[in-house]
């Protein structure tokens, strides 16, 4: 009976062994299978995801196009050299944040705030770099660079910034460069825009920011548990970043400092453009604003003294703003009595100063006895109000003034290549009553027909009309674009050829018609003084805008030159509003010439004004403050 149980207990025994041995030899076949899908199955996922964690991507930031005048000599914007400096957040320890950016700032000489703002607490989990410092110089890189140890997640990298060489005036037309803001990456996202971007916000800098940004780079970098680099490992590779295309523009930087000065320092625009291909050789708005001021990192209280500037310097006036033409309009009132044969031009109107209309007296620029009696020519070359007033109201009728508006394009954009443009507004009998639930009157078309009311138009579309006369009902887009280059060989990928805008259906006669008319405003009207010029033939129309001042108007003029030219190529118009904002003085004639004496007798400002002996009117260095 004992061996028996002996041999129980060996028999126990043994199993138990057996069952151990299994255990063991199951468990080296599961690790085994596991190893061998670790490192054979899955192993070139598992090595991948290794040097994920190790690898750090630096975008290598494009350089920008350049962007030059018309003559492709010297650059309007250019790259300058300059450093941006970043914290990725999650690489700082939670109980070293506070301090690290106190550090920062300190040797960045910036606010701390600047870089709370940039990096709120939401963002101290993030592995991606922030850029919370630009324009940086290379004496403050070596600073942190010195202090490296001390200053974990810190990087720095060469990011070009802009500068404006020779921008006053120019700010309008170039714009300038900002950080993308969440609403434009939502739209822009798919374009390859990320955060961080920056991007242009006004001027070309805006409109051709895609050919401009050229395609970032890529660095990758293989780095250890302290993030150093480590040499010589296959895993660094680099894609140089592609510059971006470089621009020629159609201004003409000589003719764009003779308006900016012949304009001064008076709220208003300047637009001078080739009618026979719409390019534009000047665009001045004043006030204007330094666009470099975009470029020196935090410049919030800069930004909020031009927000809050009353004359609004972020405005292009040329585009943005429109106003009453005043008489310029009579430019669209003449085409019309003579494309509708409304009015015989050589009946006579006695315009005695003042004339009787409803429940007022309507009175003439010049009071009693005023003109006298005036045929269309002459209604034009003096600017007479009551001729228009009359012909307008009882023979043309405000359907027809409408009508020649809209033909000039009066009311609609041009499509010049420049952001925010304004259409501007024509009236119509229509509009007024939806509008003010107000029936058309007699007097309406008065105003209209005098170009006060409710007609705004803005200085390009009054370029425009001038250019349509000149080309005889031919009106080509406004463009600054001229061409895009490459910007390693100079050599032109794009040219940008004129596009006819709108061909007007009335007769060529009508047009040659109404050339000699503002040859007449010149020669014996009411610009023959301040446009008695030698060295070029000009014709025109002034304005005088009512703004309900007693002391004040707008002043208009809009003209070309020279006035018969072998061809169009040759001609030049320039289109002029000093707001009513200045001091009264009537000077948008007086620019004008300086301009035209300028372009035609390849004068300086300075020379011009001499030479129409101008002096006294510009006390202070040429310009009236």
């Amino acid at each position: 009976m004992p061996q028996l149980d002996e041999d129980d207990s060996l028999s126990r025994s043994e199993r138990r062994i057996r069952i151990l041995r299994l255990f063991f030899i199951a468990v080296f076949v599961l690790y085994a299978v596991r190893l061998f899908s670790l490192q054979i199955l899955s192993g070139e996922l598992y090595r991948s995801r290794a040097q994920n964690i190790s690898r750090r991507t630096t975008v290598i930031p494009a350089q920008r196009g350049e962007i030059y005048d018309r003559s492709f000599s010297q650059p309007l914007v250019l790259n300058t050299d300059s450093f941006a400096v970043s914290i990725t957040p999650a690489e700082v320890p939670s109980d070293e944040i506070d301090s690290l950016f106190d550090r920062v700032a300190a040797l960045l000489g910036i606010l701390r705030e600047q870089i709370d703002r940039k990096i709120p607490p939401q963002y101290y989990y993030l592995y991606q770099p922030v850029e919370i410092a630009v324009n940086v110089s290379f004496s403050l890189i070596s600073a942190l660079a010195e202090n490296a140890d001390m200053l974990p997640g810190v990087s720095w990298q060469s990011k070009p910034v802009r500068n404006y060489a020779d921008s006053g005036s120019l700010s309008h037309v170039l714009g300038y460069m900002g950080d993308i803001t969440r609403d434009e990456l939502t739209m822009l996202y798919n374009r390859g825009y990320q955060q961080g971007d920056s991007i242009g916000k006004a001027g070309i800098e805006r409109q051709y920011d895609e050919i401009l940004r050229g395609e970032k780079g890529l660095e990758t970098r293989t780095v250890d548990v302290r993030g150093r680099r480590i040499a010589g490992n296959s895993g660094n590779t680099r894609e140089p970043a592609q510059m971006g295309k470089n621009l020629v523009l159609t201004i003409d930087r000589s003719i764009q400092t003779l308006a900016e000065q012949a304009l001064g320092q008076r709220i208003g625009a300047v637009v001078v453009m080739k009618p026979g291909t719409g390019e534009i050789l000047a665009m001045v708005s004043y006030p204007w604003y330094d666009p470099n001021i975009f470029s020196r990192g935090d410049i919030g209280a800069e930004y909020q003294s031009l927000i809050n500037d009353p004359n609004k310097p972020f405005l292009n006036r040329a585009i943005q703003s429109s106003y009453p033409p005043a008489s310029t309009f009579k430019i669209v009132m003449t085409t019309g009595i003579l494309a509708e044969n409304a009015f015989p031009p050589e009946q006579l109107i006695d315009c005695q100063g003042e004339i009787s209309y409803g429940d007022r007296q309507w009175r003439c620029h010049i009071r009693r006895p005023g003109h006298g009696k005036l045929n269309l020519h002459q209604a034009m070359a003096q600017s007479c109000d009551i001729y228009y007033w009359v012909v307008g109201r009882d023979y043309l009728g405000v359907e027809n003034i409408v009508s020649y508006a809209m033909d000039y394009g009066l009311g609609e954009p041009t499509g010049i290549d420049l952001p925010g443009e304004v259409s501007g507004f024509i009236p119509t009998p229509q509009w007024k009553e939806r509008r003010y639930h107000d029936r058309w009157q007699g007097g309406d078309t008065m105003n209209m027909a005098i170009g006060q009311g409710y007609t705004l138009v803005t200085p390009i579309q009054m370029a425009n009309m001038i250019a349509m006369v000149v080309n005889d009902g031919k009106v080509y887009k406004p463009h600054i674009l001229k061409e895009v280059r490459d910007p390693i060989s100079g050599a032109v990928e794009q040219s940008v050829r004129p596009e006819l805008l709108h061909e007007s259906i009335t007769d060529k006669k009508v047009f040659a018609a109404l050339k000699d008319d503002m040859r007449g405003v010149i020669s014996e009207g009411t610009a023959r003084f301040p446009l008695n010029i030698k060295s070029v033939e000009i014709a025109g129309k002034t304005g005088t805008g009512e703004v309900g001042l007693q002391d004040r108007w707008h002043s208009w003029f809009a003209a070309y030159a020279p006035y018969e030219a072998d061809s169009v190529e040759e001609q030049v118009v320039v289109s002029i509003i000093v707001e009513a904002t200045n001091s009264w003085e009537w000077w948008a004639p007086y620019a004008s010439a300086i301009i035209f004496q300028g372009i035609f007798a390849g004068q300086s400002y300075e020379e011009a004004v001499a030479t129409l002996g101008l002096q006294y009117l510009l006390p202070v260095q040429g310009r009236r403050e």
